[in-house]
């Protein structure tokens, strides 16, 4: 019996966990849903409801930023009561809500002769609730799903960071989905149809989870399920509490996500009192544990470093999506007229032809003790994230006037595309090895508060190229491109400054991780 045991609970799937595969494919259709959606945000709020450039940056700056920071909560809830299953698949049902009331699009906004616009405000209500429902539904499904695949490898276990990979993959395959079915939906047929797929897909990846979790063994159950049946201080058990209090806070967040400075304020707070987290930890919790205590640290140093990567790559869904829209030059010979949103679905496409080639780049090297530590990933990151926006300030130089050749952002995206699979998949990886394990929850949900952060940094950065529109559209062309080249000239010149100076620093940092990649403790 004992045999029969081990066995069905190393049982794999080329070379890795079955349990990795059932989290591929619930990730796979959560992006399709989350970047489905979030590719047509920016148009559906400056041409739908005729927002302006800064007002729609902002919101879609304040929506990603919650977005990102959710899961510092739902990571700790996780840790010391829910377990990671539970977590996630509460957060799936809000995603399902969520997405599906973004369907509802009511009546488009009209500009009056005076200039004023008068828009559906019922519609907006409804639009609100339905982000705040996926704000909430990522804090408790983004991390934990991550932390699952962690939880999947034994410390010490080569294939972590291809697994890791892999699982990206996944994200990916969706997202190059979503943004290619979900743009060409909402901007051919109507917003609704483009949203209303999202739901959909959302609705799969719940039910794929939900059916695949005796795949994951148990590793993923709450740690103290006596603690989880204990009663709350409302009479309620302490899982039924963070359910209906999980629910409620999706109307303080309503609220919220309609006010930017607000959302400002929160991340700076969270921002803080997480990083006073940290070093207190470090310090007090880890005083004995040099080894411990400076591979946190270290952790603390690469997460620094990812806002100002993610406050570069995130214009994708701002700057850059309006660029395309705007200033590219969109027309093919075989297809007629791109839509505006489908090229975002190339960051995503390359991601799934590169990934098995950095896979097997990682563990290649690491056979030859070759393998880069985290911090000279990260650094290259930085420099290839700078050299996308390099690449369209040429192609914005060589154009003249006219409008740019889709190609430079093609390239942009691919250079883009090999620096996050040099940073996110590596930084999800190092999050669970460099964590002490009783924090990994609390860590990657700190480094997804950090992707909040930068979130937030991308739309006031966009709003540095804002466009004057009437109806929607722009008036001045030239003006428009000028702009966008502006900015993407600075953000050219930050993304080599930055990956120079974390490449200077890189061996302090890999001193500070103790040959954690060679950790071969169970």
């Amino acid at each position: 019996m004992e045999t029969l045991v081990k066995e069905k609970h190393e049982r794999e799937l080329f070379g890795h966990p079955i349990g990795l595969y059932i989290l591929f494919l619930t990730e796979m259709w959560e992006r399709f849903s989350f970047y489905g959606m979030k590719a047509l945000l920016i148009f559906y709020l400056v041409k739908y409801h005729l927002f302006t450039d800064t007002s729609g940056n902002l919101l879609v700056g304040s929506y990603a930023a919650l977005v990102y920071a959710m899961p510092v909560i739902g990571g700790f809830l996780a840790d010391k009561y829910l377990g990671f299953r539970k977590a996630v698949t509460f957060g799936g049902i809000l995603l399902v809500l969520g997405h599906l009331g973004m369907a509802y699009e009511g009546n488009a906004a009209t500009e009056m002769a005076d200039g004023l616009i008068q828009r559906d405000e019922t519609a907006l209500q409804v639009f609100y609730f339905s982000l705040s429902l996926i704000i909430m539904g990522v804090g408790f499904l983004k991390a934990n799903i991550s932390s699952i695949v962690g939880e999947l490898y034994h410390k010490g276990d080569a294939r972590r960071d291809s697994g890791f990979t892999i699982f990206y993959m996944g994200i990916n395959l969706g997202s190059a989905l979503a943004t290619i079915v979900c743009s060409y939906l909402g901007e051919t047929y109507g917003w609704s149809y483009g949203f209303g797929a999202a739901g959909v897909g959302m609705l799969f990846g719940l039910l794929i989870f939900v059916g695949g979790r005796k795949y994951f063994h148990g590793k993923a159950e709450p740690s103290d399920p006596v603690l989880l049946k204990k009663k709350s201080p409302l009479g309620m058990s302490n899982e039924l509490t963070i359910y209906v209090l999980g629910f409620l806070a999706t109307f303080v967040v309503w609220q919220m996500v309609q006010r930017h400075s607000v959302v400002e304020g929160l991340l700076m707070i969270c921002g803080f009192l997480s990083l006073v987290y940290i070093l207190w930890y470090a310090l007090v919790k880890l005083k004995s544990d040099k080894v411990q205590r400076e591979r946190l640290l270290a952790m603390t140093v690469l997460i620094v470093f990812s806002v100002i990567f993610w406050a570069l790559f995130e214009q994708a869904y701002t700057s850059l999506n309006l660029f395309a829209d705007r200033a590219l030059d969109r027309t093919t010979e075989w297809f007629g007229e791109i839509k505006a949103g489908v090229f975002l679905s190339f960051n995503a496409i390359f991601i799934i032809l590169f990934a098995p080639v950095f896979a097997w780049l990682w563990v290649k090297l690491d056979k030859r003790n070759l393998n880069p530590n985290a911090a000279i990933k990260f650094a290259i990151a930085l420099m290839l994230v700078g050299l996308g926006f390099g690449v369209l300030v040429l192609g914005g130089k060589m154009s003249g006037d006219g409008k740019v050749p889709m190609i430079f952002l093609i390239v942009m995206y691919m250079l883009h595309t090999w620096g996050e699979l040099c940073l996110s998949p590596v930084g999800l990886s190092y999050t669970t090895k460099l964590s002490p394990h009783k924090i990994v929850g609390f860590m990657m949900g700190v480094w997804f508060l950090a992707t909040a952060g930068s979130e937030y940094i991308a739309s006031l950065l966009a709003n540095l190229a804002s466009i004057d529109t009437s109806g929607g559209e722009v008036a001045d062309f030239v003006t428009a491109k000028n702009s966008y080249m502006s900015l993407f000239e600075n953000m050219f010149y930050t993304g080599l400054i930055f990956g120079v100076i974390l490449l200077v620093i890189s061996p302090v940092v890999k001193r500070m991780m103790h040959n954690v990649d060679k950790d071969t403790a169970a």
